[in-house]
């Protein structure tokens, strides 16, 4: 893999310069993706009704630690969770808890951080609670998946990250339903979060040139209704301004020589509800 002798800078973004990585940092990005999303099918079976969020927090932190990992989120910030949990119409950062109990028709999104050997691991998945999620909900998650792959097909030595972001955009906005702005993507490997920025809408051919060596996530929080979002006052947890419902995937990507590496899909072949 070919590295870039110039560096690269996020400038419509972070600003800083963006990291290249080559084939042993992938591998080593392979495992932590490769862990990440083992834990995610790991609590797979344990997300129903009656389950608090709490417990799937539990669940997740020791898979991770029976597993050589650590969760990245615990600690970060002064978040206190080793993952984040999001139930209907929150959007992201939804703190785990005891008093929190999953109940039939919830559609919910877990996201889950690990660091394995300095490297880290980003993903997250929706799941349906029950038998008796309702149509829209279901829509709602269908189209953020396919969101999420638009935005993933589109990366590409000489593609830009405005293609990826386009590309998601469009699949969202042809569904009537709308893209998140105030949340993004981000590069990441033995820091939790780098450049480059990664918005999930944009217009073709404009931000950063993709180049062989790029890290980052592609991670869409698509909405049922409009697109502003409001932090509550735990100072994480993210809704919906207008209550409707909101969903959200992701998958850490590599960029390569011919097109793109995805680290964190599902050992079991669990790549979007429902999980069987």
């Amino acid at each position: 893999m070919k590295r870039s002798t110039k560096p690269i800078i996020d400038k419509a973004g972070t600003g800083k310069p963006v990291p290249l990585y080559g084939p042993e940092e992938f591998a080593a990005m392979h495992r932590a993706g490769r862990l990440a999303a083992a834990t995610l099918d790991h609590v797979t079976p344990h997300v129903r009704p009656g389950v608090t969020t709490g417990e799937l927090d539990r669940i997740v932190d020791a898979f991770m630690r029976e597993h050589g990992g650590v969760p990245a989120t615990l600690g970060y910030r002064g978040y206190p969770k080793s993952c984040c949990i999001s139930v209907n119409h929150v959007v992201n950062h939804g703190i785990p808890s005891d008093d929190k109990t999953l109940r039939e028709g919830d559609i919910v999104n877990i996201d889950v951080t690990v660091i394995l050997d300095g490297w880290y691991g980003d993903t997250s998945r929706m799941f349906l609670v029950g038998e008796r999620v309702p149509v829209k909900a279901r829509k709602l998650v269908e189209v953020t998946f396919e969101a999420m792959w638009a935005g993933i097909r589109a990366v590409r030595p000489g593609a830009t990250l405005g293609d990826v972001g386009h590309a998601i955009q469009t699949v969202a906005e042809r569904n009537r339903f709308s893209v998140v702005r105030d949340f993004v993507g981000h590069g990441l490997g033995r820091v939790f979060h780098d450049a480059p920025e990664v918005r999930h809408y944009g217009r073709p051919g404009e931000g950063l040139l993709l180049v062989p060596g790029m890290l980052f996530t592609i991670e869409p929080m698509i909405n049922a209704g409009r697109p502003e979002v409001k932090i509550l006052g735990d100072g994480w947890t993210t809704v919906t301004r207008d209550r409707s419902l909101s969903a959200q995937f992701e998958h850490t990507v590599g960029v390569t020589e011919d097109g793109v590496e995805v680290f964190t899909l599902s050992p079991k072949g669990w790549h979007k509800p429902p999980y069987d």
